[in-house]
């Protein structure tokens, strides 16, 4: 690999270096995806294509091994009190920031002072998920730790997440950070971030590789790793098919072309914490009703939807996680769930007052790509069979996010369900979900409210799989999350087969560092 001196090194990490692709093509690797991402800050965005390029940039205390266990990563050790109350991480000594600093406990407790919003303004979007953290304490230079006002079970695996990202402390007062700059000890380091354009990095020639699940225990073996946007599938096909870029998100309906080609490799994610799932809004008819939610879950049979849709690309999901989380369970989750069944639809429907005469006016909602607005397509067939008028809307995710919000918050109109998906590792998404105010200020009830801090709180991993499934039972018996399908978004990837070493770890997560051509 190529060395850059040490000025165009620092020019690179401050993001003020542009060339032209020709320039470095050869020790590029371009990967084309349907969209941008939000921010290069780890505490402003929650979409999968941020979370994947933060992978890139930055790095974790602790890191997923290929099944999705906790492994040492830039802390070599680390331990919990008796009372897990106080947890202790004791670093490595040759992390090395983009900008040439060493990574100290300094930086581990600026990432969190500022994650837990040490100013209001950098508060990260997922800090509940941090847990209730009391204070950081630097130990010493290599020493950190973590003081929390109670248990709570899902902080170790939340240091193996990007949403736990190292910063180096460097950023602290950079009013750019996020936008223009970014600065940590991942593989590697922000060239720049054209908007709606591309992300291009810099291979980070003193990264050491002490947990990703990857032979290469150095720097990248290429030199530039560019992140393009291309927003029309068959755009992004033609451009893996001439060679214009090296790997794509590919369409859906091309896989099995691809799949089939032998100059394309096919890539899919297994675990993916991915899990896609109907969500209603409780504020009003005919959802504010347990059997309007219970209607619509008989209503609609999954498995001949999941066929017509995505064949075996997917699998039918029953848990309101996915597989691979602790807790999952298909055949308690099917005990407690509302069965195919249209004449159980139409007579809660009667129920409600709704009929013949009387339809049932919904509009369903999801966000673009990966077919997801064909299943609503299905689905609305469905319904329509029951005697429910849906109308669909599609739109990108962050608009998507917002209205569901404010659809949760409409007291009168229309009935709204959305076809939504979220990732996580931990059955931690339930609570970051349903407790009290809830994510989109949607259902809420008291006795959930107490199941899922007792998620939090539990400790012993069998006592916390049983509060964990009386969670899934109160989901599940009251529709208030109807899970439908897994994965549900970015987890196939096309790649050239000149470029070899590329890598999908435990819930979905690219790793570039040993592709080389």
């Amino acid at each position: 690999m190529k060395k850059a001196s040490a000025f165009v090194a620092s020019v690179a990490v401050m993001g003020l270096m542009t060339a032209p692709l020709a320039a470095f093509s050869d020790d590029t690797i371009r990967w084309a995806r349907d969209g941008d991402i939000d921010s290069l800050d780890p505490h402003r965005a929650t979409s999968t294509l941020s979370r994947m390029t933060w992978l890139q940039i930055y790095d974790t205390l602790l890191e997923f091994d290929d099944d999705g266990n906790v492994v040492p990563n830039l802390a070599h050790d680390w331990s919990v009190a008796d009372d897990g109350r106080r947890i202790t991480f004791e670093l490595h000594d040759d992390i090395v920031c983009h900008d040439g600093n060493q990574f100290t406990a300094e930086d581990v407790r600026f990432t969190a002072e500022r994650a837990l919003g040490k100013r209001d303004r950098d508060r990260s979007i997922t800090a509940s998920s941090w847990g209730p953290i009391d204070r950081v304490e630097v130990v010493d230079d290599l020493t950190v730790a973590f003081h929390l006002e109670q248990p709570f079970a899902a902080f170790v695996p939340f240091m193996a997440d990007e949403f736990a990202s190292m910063i180096c402390k460097s950023m602290e007062g950079d009013e750019d950070f996020g936008r223009r700059t970014a600065v940590g000890t991942g593989p590697w380091a922000l060239v720049e971030w054209d908007r709606g354009n591309r992300v291009l990095l810099r291979a980070h020639e003193d990264f050491v590789n002490h947990g990703m699940p990857i032979d290469n225990d150095g720097p990248p073996l290429m030199d530039y790793l560019d992140i393009r946007v291309m927003p029309e599938g068959q755009t992004r096909y033609s451009a893996l098919q001439t060679g214009q870029v090296d790997m794509i998100v590919p369409p859906i309906d091309d896989v099995p072309r691809i799949d089939e080609s032998p100059d394309h490799e096919l890539h899919i994610a297994r675990p993916t914490g991915q899990n896609m799932f109907i969500e209603f809004a409780t504020s009003r008819p005919p959802f504010d009703d347990v059997r309007g939610r219970q209607a619509v879950a008989h209503a609609l049979d999954f498995d001949a939807a999941i066929e017509i849709v995505f064949g075996d690309l997917v699998d039918r999901e029953h848990c309101p996680i996915s597989g691979g989380v602790l807790g999952h369970d298909p055949e308690f989750c099917r005990a407690h769930s509302p069965e195919y069944d249209p004449e159980r639809a139409r007579a809660l429907l009667d129920e409600l007052g709704y009929g013949p005469g009387n339809p049932a006016e919904i509009v369903m909602m999801t966000w673009h790509g990966d077919n997801r607005d064909r299943m609503l397509q299905v689905f609305q067939s469905q319904l329509a069979q029951v005697g429910v008028q849906a109308e669909i809307e599609v739109m990108d995710i962050g608009t998507l996010n917002a209205r569901v919000t404010t659809e949760n918050r409409r007291e009168e109109g229309r009935g709204s369900l959305d076809l939504m998906g979220w990732t996580w590792f931990d059955p931690d998404l339930l609570h970051l979900l349903w407790h009290s105010p809830g994510a989109y200020e949607g259902y809420t009830h008291p006795d959930l409210d107490e199941l899922l801090a007792r998620t939090r709180t539990t400790l012993d991993e069998e006592d916390r799989v049983e509060v964990v499934q009386q969670v899934f039972a109160h989901l599940l018996e009251n529709a208030v999350h109807v899970p439908v399908y897994s994965p549900g978004w970015l987890w196939m990837y096309a790649v050239n087969t000149d470029l070899k070493g590329f890598k999908v770890s435990a819930f979905d997560r690219p790793i570039f560092n040993g592709v080389h051509r």
